[in-house]
C-alpha cells in the first residue's frame, strides 16, 4: 500500500496539521528509527527525553518527515528540504497514519488484545494454542516475542510501537493469518501505540501493583487498562474476569459502553455466577488440574452446552482464570467453545510455571513473576502441591530502573511462604544492584518476623549462586522455584545484556547436584 503525504492530511487528528513541501510525494512505510528507515518511507522525528528525532532525520533516508513544532525548527535549521508534516502531538496521530500507509490491515483480521497486570502472556498462549486446535491460521504478538503460526518474526516490545505494529498486521495478513493474539501493555495504551487498530474482542485479566514508576498512581494504572474497554478505538467485546474488585469495576465500564450482550464477565466458583465459571475438580501429581466450566444463558447457546470438563496441563488455581478468560475471548469472536477448549489441554508456555526435572526427588520451577501479587500466587500454587512435610525455597530479586516502591512488598510476600529466601539480582540496569537488594531483603525480613514458621532469609548477589544455594539447600519432596525473568535469556547489568537464561541455569545446577560436584 502506499499513499501521498497530501492524503495524510485528511485523516482524523490531523485537521490542524501543516504540510512544508511536495504534497505529492509516495509514502509506503513509517519508521521511528532512522536507521531502519528507507526511501519511500515516513520518518517520525519524536520528542525523546534527551534529545529529539529531528536530530538524526539527516541520516534517515526517509523520503518525508513527521514531527512537531520543535522538530520543525531543528530541521529548518538544518537546511531540511524533505516534505514536512508537521503536528501538536506525534504520538496522538502516529498510529492512524501508520494504519493508512499500510492499508488498514485490521479491518481484515480479527484481533483480540489482552490486558491486566498478571496472566497476559498465558492467556495469549491458551488463545494461540486454542485457536490453532480449531482450525484458524494465528498470529501473536506479546511478552515472548511474535509469532505467526509459531514461527518467530522478530520484534522488541510487548507491544511494538505503532508503525511495527501496523507493519506486523500487515505481515500477517499478507500471509493469511485469521486471528491475531496480543498482549496491550498500560504502555502502549498510554502513549497510543495501539491507536488504528480495530480490535474485535478484548480481555482484562486483573489488576495488582506494577508499572508505578509509569503511572503516579494505581488509579492512574487502571484509567489506562481501561481505554482499551471505553476509550478511543476500544474493542467491539470485551470479556473481564471479575474475581477481583478491579475487574468488577472494568466490567462496568465495559458495560456502559457497549451492549450488555457484548460485554461477557468470568470468575471463579463463588456465590456469584457469570457468564463462564470456572471450577476445579482435581489436582494431579504434575500439577495439572481437572477443570469444569459452566456456561451461563448468554454463552451457552455458543459453548453448545451448560458445562465443561477438561484437563489443563498448568499448576495453579489462576491458571483456571487465565483459561477461562481465554475461552471467553474465543466465544466472544465466534469460536467454537468445545474445539478451542479442547486444544487448551495441550498448551505449554514458556517460563510459566516451567518444570525442570533432571530426575531430583524435588520440584524444580521457573516462573516469570516479577510483582508481589504474582509471587504470592505461584508460592500459593506450590504450597498446594507439596506434602505437610515439604518445604519452598525461592531465588527473588528486582528489577532496576523499574518501580522501586513494589520491591519490600515482593520480598514480603515470599517470606510469608516459603521457608528459603534467596535475595539476588534481576535487571539491576543501571541501578546499583545492592541497594535493590536491600529493599526486597527488608520487605524479606519483615515477613520472616511475621511468619509462624522459621525462614531462612539470606543475600546472593550472583544470580547464578543464588540459584546453586536454593538447590543445595532443597531434600526430597521440597520445591525450589526461581522467580522475576522466566524465559528471558539475558541479564540487563548497566546498559549491557548479558546472556542470562534461569532454566539453564537451573538445569545445570540440578545436573551438578545430581553428579555431586555442586559448589566444588
Amino acid at each position: 500500500m502506499s499513499v501521498t503525504v497530501e492524503q495524510l492530511l485528511a485523516l482524523p487528528g490531523l485537521e490542524k496539521a501543516t504540510l512544508e513541501g511536495d504534497g505529492t510525494t509516495v509514502i509506503d512505510s513509517v519508521s521511528l528509527d532512522s536507521s531502519a528507515v528507507t526511501a519511500g518511507g515516513l520518518f517520525a522525528a519524536l520528542p525523546g527525553t534527551r534529545t529529539h528525532g529531528a536530530q538524526y532525520a539527516a541520516q534517515a533516508q526517509a523520503s518525508a518527515i513527521l514531527s512537531d513544532a520543535a522538530g520543525r525548527d531543528i530541521l529548518q535549521a538544518a537546511g531540511e528540504s524533505r516534505p514536512l508534516l508537521i503536528v501538536d502531538d506525534i504520538r496522538a496521530v502516529l498510529g492512524t497514519i501508520a494504519a493508512e500507509v499500510y492499508g488498514h490491515p485490521t479491518d481484515e483480521l480479527t484481533v483480540i488484545g489482552i490486558t491486566g497486570t498478571s496472566g497476559k502472556t498465558t492467556t495469549s498462549y491458551l488463545l494461540e494454542t486454542g485457536l490453532l486446535h480449531a482450525g484458524y491460521s494465528v498470529g501473536l504478538i506479546g511478552t515472548t516475542g511474535t509469532r505467526i503460526n509459531r514461527e518467530s518474526v522478530p520484534t522488541k516490545l510487548t507491544t511494538p510501537e505503532a508503525p511495527k505494529l501496523q507493519e506486523l498486521f500487515a505481515l500477517m495478513r499478507d500471509k493469511g493469518v485469521t486471528h491475531v493474539v496480543m498482549e496491550v501493555s498500560s504502555h502502549a495504551l498510554s502513549l497510543g501505540r495501539v491507536q488504528g487498530t480495530r480490535f474485535a474482542a478484548a480481555g482484562f485479566s486483573n489488576l495488582s501493583q506494577d508499572h508505578l514508576d509509569f503511572h503516579p498512581t494505581m488509579e492512574d494504572y487502571f484509567d489506562a487498562k481501561a481505554l482499551l474497554f471505553d476509550g478511543p478505538g476500544a474493542a467491539e467485546r470485551a470479556v473481564i474476569c471479575v474475581d477481583d474488585s478491579w475487574g468488577e469495576r472494568m466490567a462496568e465500564r465495559a458495560r456502559a459502553h457497549r451492549l450488555p450482550t457484548d460485554t461477557v464477565t468470568t470468575k471463579q466458583a463463588g456465590e456469584e455466577t457469570s457468564e463462564i465459571t470456572a471450577r476445579q475438580l482435581g489436582v494431579e501429581p504434575t500439577g495439572a488440574q481437572q477443570v469444569r466450566f459452566d456456561f451461563a444463558a448468554g454463552l451457552r447457546e455458543r459453548a453448545d452446552r451448560e458445562s465443561l470438563e477438561f484437563c489443563l496441563p498448568m499448576p495453579g488455581e489462576f491458571n483456571i482464570a487465565n483459561a477461562a478468560l481465554a475461552t471467553g475471548l474465543a466465544a466472544a469472536v465466534g469460536v467454537e467453545v468445545p474445539a478451542f477448549v479442547e486444544g487448551m489441554s495441550e498448551v505449554a508456555v514458556p517460563g510459566r510455571m516451567e518444570r525442570i526435572d533432571r530426575g531430583q526427588d524435588f520440584i524444580a520451577v521457573v516462573d516469570y513473576a516479577h510483582k508481589p501479587a504474582a509471587i504470592a500466587a505461584v508460592l500459593d500454587t506450590l504450597r498446594t502441591q507439596l506434602g505437610e512435610t515439604g518445604r519452598i525455597g525461592v531465588v527473588v530479586g528486582a528489577g532496576g530502573d523499574r518501580d522501586s516502591a513494589k520491591r519490600p512488598i515482593m520480598g514480603r510476600n515470599a517470606a510469608e511462604r516459603a521457608d528459603l529466601v534467596v535475595v539476588t539480582d534481576d535487571n539491576p540496569r543501571t541501578e546499583d544492584p545492592a541497594i535493590i537488594r536491600a529493599a526486597v531483603l527488608d520487605g524479606a525480613r519483615e515477613g520472616a518476623n511475621a511468619a509462624s514458621r522459621a525462614v531462612d532469609v539470606r543475600e546472593e548477589g550472583s544470580r547464578a549462586a543464588a540459584i546453586d544455594v536454593a538447590v543445595a539447600w532443597a531434600g526430597p519432596g521440597d520445591a525450589v522455584i526461581v522467580v522475576g525473568k522466566g524465559h528471558e535469556v539475558g541479564q540487563i547489568i548497566g546498559t549491557e545484556t548479558h546472556h542470562f537464561d534461569d532454566r539453564e541455569e537451573l538445569a545445570r545446577a540440578l545436573e551438578e547436584k545430581q553428579a555431586g560436584t555442586l559448589g566444588a
